[in-house]
Order: structure tokens, then sequence, then C-alpha cells
């Protein structure tokens, strides 16, 4: 091993987990932005450098919150290839630890109270035991993996006459929600490569990884990201009194059907590269209707978690649609059904239901509406989202764009249902890496290079996978679909441009392959949640510090 950094990592891990970062929560976030800052201008390097440290405050956010950028000039020769690291500093919540709260940021407490409080698995009492995992909120996902990325900052800065190019590390805030920290970040991204003429050449993420299965022992890097899109539909029904059930249209049912056909199906799953991501799944089903009456419900709404690797939005776009339309089906075939049956058993004649599937993309739903009524209702739409945004800018991402929907809706005269598809959410976009350009080539290359030569020390077994398989700010740092593709995208966004906006274009102007290389543990996200500490605080920063060399050596 090149680098002692075992314990230096483990310190500064245990530093960060101390000062708690909850998403939105005021001040957390901030807090650790500005521990990194204070760590960065204690080292002579940047004591003589001040210029290239910046802790900055989010823009377009609804929390004051920071995120923290440093970057080190390699002195080895006059290249202005530059290599970024990135890695997140907020962490969810800490409810699900009850009545010890506050022991979720206290590393080496929380082991001993975690097994006073609660009833523990065998796998985490044997890993309490063995002394090989550090735990507490956000120790895995992913402050020991900022942690990592801090020491390699500090190793460069003392011997940049290893790098013939430049470093640069992004702490960003808000992963875990909208991901307002590495939407800023670009904007400072993009500063650098004008002010000091830097050329990006790869991504390196810390992002947290773990076992596949129970068994499975391997550690992972992986190449690329995993691709997430957000399809929801809002069922707009026809109601009645539950006395006359069969002059309703429950969009309960509805949606309950686009559920069944939605989630957890195979047949929806992407795969790219041998690889197969996981299908579809329900995050949200509910209706609108506040409080009790026996009136049927008017609006019903749901969301889906939809990851690709090779599908781009567009063909997400389609799939969804057809989902939606078969459910539609389904739903007006079974209500025929049901009420012949019903006129059956009550001896009247039966007269077949009026319904029609009706199904819209936000596009073909806007634009309908658009082309009857005109600019009178385009400025009217406009402005109400403008006003929900500025009254309300805490208002969840989803729930706005469904409020949009609702407010377009009432300017149709035929109220007949329909069901309406759009993208309700941050888009997370899939990095595929093929080996087709020469940056990708290098990153490969330096990668598993770096694992050959670490792999005989690192007592682990070590593998590299293709599509990174959860959530990460990976998937701001490039684009693999094509601009026409992306327009699913924008055009089906209800909050386009009020509350949300990706800026492909300056994306594209960073636009380098990615590479997770991150910390590794068990039960992110969970109360359990504990780093392999041999994993990440020696190895992973090992293979990093060698992958980054041969980048830029």
């Amino acid at each position: 091993m090149k680098l002692n950094s075992f314990e230096s990592v483990k310190q500064l891990t245990e530093n960060m987990v101390a000062i708690p970062s909850i998403n939105k929560e005021p001040g957390g976030e901030s807090a650790v932005a500005r521990y990194m800052q204070d760590f960065y201008m204690s080292l002579p390097y940047f004591r003589a450098h001040p210029e290239q440290v910046r802790c900055f405050q989010t823009k377009n956010d609804f929390v004051v919150r920071h995120s923290t950028l440093a970057y080190v000039k390699g002195t080895k020769g006059n290249s202005n290839r530059t290599v970024i690291l990135i890695g997140h500093i907020d962490t969810v919540g800490v409810d699900d630890f009850g009545t010890i709260r506050e022991y979720a940021f206290r590393c080496e407490e929380l082991p001993a109270k975690l097994r006073e409080t609660f009833v523990l698995s065998q796998e985490v009492i044997d890993d309490i035991e063995s002394g090989e995992y550090l735990f507490g909120r956000g120790a895995l996902d992913m402050k020991s993996g900022v942690a990592g990325h801090m020491y390699l900052i500090q190793y460069f800065s003392e011997h940049p006459e290893e790098l013939d190019g430049n470093l640069v590390q992004i702490a960003e805030c808000d992963e875990e929600d909208n991901s307002h920290g590495i939407i800023t970040a670009i904007d400072y991204l993009l500063d650098l490569k004008k002010k000091e003429h830097f050329e990006y050449v790869a991504c390196i993420n810390a992002d947290y990884s773990t076992n596949y299965m129970p068994g499975d022992e391997n550690r992972y890097i992986y190449y690329g990201s995993i691709g997430k899109l957000l399809p929801c539909f809002v069922a707009l029904g026809k109601e009645s009194h539950v006395g006359s059930a069969f002059n309703a249209f429950d969009p309960n049912l509805l949606i309950a059907e686009v559920t069944r056909r939605m989630s957890l199906n195979t047949d929806l799953c992407d795969i790219a590269q041998g690889e197969v991501a996981i299908p579809p799944i329900s995050l949200k089903q509910a209706d609108t209707k506040e409080g009790y009456t026996v009136q049927t419900a008017l609006t019903a709404f749901s969301y889906y978690n939809f990851f690709t690797h090779g599908m781009s939005p567009d063909v997400v776009l389609e799939k969804s649609r057809q989902v939606g339309v078969d459910a539609f089906d389904s739903v007006v075939a079974y209500l025929n059904e049901q009420y012949e049956k019903y006129c059956s058993l009550s001896g009247v004649p039966y007269t077949k239901l009026p319904w029609k599937t009706r199904v819209y993309t936000w596009k073909e739903f806007y634009n309908e509406a658009a082309e009857r009524h005109g600019q009178p209702f385009k400025d009217a739409i406009a402005a109400f989202a403008e006003n929900l945004q500025r009254e309300q800018p805490a208002m969840d991402l989803r729930y706005f764009s469904l409020a949009v929907v609702e407010e377009v809706w009432k300017w149709y005269e035929d109220k007949s249902p329909a069901l309406v598809l759009f993208f309700g959410s941050v888009f997370s976009a899939r990095i595929e890496m093929t080996g087709k350009t020469e940056k990708e080539r290098a990153l490969l290359d330096a990668v598993e290079g770096a694992v050959e030569k670490l792999r005989p020390e690192a007592q682990r077994q070590i593998k590299t996978r293709m599509f990174y398989p959860y959530i990460s700010d990976s998937s701001f740092m490039a684009l693999c679909d094509t601009r026409e593709s992306f327009d699913a995208v924008a055009e089906n966004m209800p909050s386009w441009k009020v509350k949300y906006f990706h800026d492909v274009d300056k994306i594209l102007e960073i636009n380098v392959p990615v590479v997770n290389i991150g910390s590794f543990g068990r039960d992110g996200h969970m109360l359990t949640e504990r780093v392999d500490m041999l994993q990440t605080f020696r190895n992973v920063p090992n293979i990093s510090y060698e992958a980054i060399v041969s980048m830029l050596s």
C-alpha cells in the first residue's frame, strides 16, 4: 500500500459523523461544509493558496446550506487534465434510532447502545464483535467516502509533484433529496474550467456500496451509474354518491391497476452490458380527498421508481404510457363486467357503462388545453406555477406537479375520466461506459490497473461492475442519451423551469466518464449502518490514488 491512510480517514469520518447533517435540517449540512473548509485551510498548501478552497451556498434552494470545493494543481508537468472527486455530506434522518437518537452520531458509543436497546440480527452482532466495522448515521452513506477524498487532497497538496494535472474535490450537500448541491457545483466546475483552463477527464465518486445478498463477501467498484426516472400518474375520476357506486369512476381503482402492472414488473427491467436493473416499484399511491365523505374520490396519484441502464427517457415514457393504457382498458372491462353481473342479480336491464380509455402524457394534456384556450390558458398556468413556487417554496416536487395538473384540468370542459402521465422528480441520468471514447478507455484502464495492483494486499475480494446500482450525483457528470431523447423529460415535467431544471448544456461542458470507488459496508439508511473500515479507510483511498496517478502521470 502506498498510502498509510487508515487512521486519518477513520478520524475524519468520526469527526464528520459527529456533526449531524440531516438533509434539510437547518445548519447541519453547512456545518459539515465549514468543517471541511477549516480542515483545508489548516494545511500549508491552502494557506498559501486560499483561493483554491470555496465553501458555497446552493442556488435556488429553499434551505440555506453549503457545499465545499477544494483543488490541488500538480507540478509534475504542464497538463490541464483534471480529475473530479465527488461525494455528499448530507444524510437521511435518525427517527429509526428512537430513544437513542443522539447516539446515532457517536461512533464509539453507538454499538453498545444498539445492543442494549434493540434486538439485533446475528450478522450485526458478529460485525460489532469483529471490531472491523464503524457504526453511525452517515458513516457509510457517505461521510467515510468524503473523508477518503479529503485525505487524498491533503496528500496531493503535500506531493503536487506526483500530478501532471489537477485534482478537484466537491463535497456536496442535498444528495438525498433534490441534488441542489451538485447542481450548484456544476457552475463552479465551469468557472474553474474557464479560469484555470481545466480539461476534465474523469470523475471518481465515493458513494457507498454493499453486499448483493447474504453471504456475498465481494467488495465492488462500479463504472458508470444507474439512471432513475419517476413516472407519475394522476387519475382523474368521476364522482358519485356511494349509494350509486356504478355511476362513479373510482380513480383509486385505476391507480391500483397501474400499480399492479408497474410495480416489480420484470418485463420493465432494463438490461445493458449483461447487468439487470431492478424493476420499477411503487413509491406513492393515494387519493387526494381530504376528510371523510360518502362521495367517491375525484383524483388519485401514484409514482414509481424506474431504474435504467440503457433505456433513454423517451423509451421509459412510452413504456409507462402503455402501462397506463393497458390499466385503463382493464379497469373499463372490469367495471362493465361487474356492472353486468350486478344488473343480473338485481333483475334490471344492463346498459354498457360510458367509460373510455383516455391517457395523456403531460405534453399532450397541456397542449390539448392550450390549443382550445390559447394564450389566456398559457398565461394562467404559468402564473399559477410561479405563484405556487413563490408562496410554497418547500413544497414537494411531486405534489407541486400534481397541483399544476389539477389546475390544467379545471380548463377541460370534457370531465370524463382521464389518466395523466408525467415525470415528477430530479432526473438522474444513466451513465454507461462502453470504452468507445479515449476518456472512457483511460479511466477503465486506470481503475483496472489500480485494482490489480492493490488486490494482493487488499484482504478483500474486489470486483468491478458496469453500473453503480443506487441513485447518486454521478448522474450529473455526463449525458449518455441524445438531446432528442432527453426532450421527453423536459417536455413532460409540469415543474420544468419553475421548480426544477436540468441544464444539459452545462453538463455537456463537463461530460466525463464516472467510476464509483466508494465506501463499503452494510445497512445503508438503517440504524445499523456501518462501514467496513479496512476496505473503506485503507483499500479505497489507495485504489483511488493509483487510478488518479495513472490518469495524471
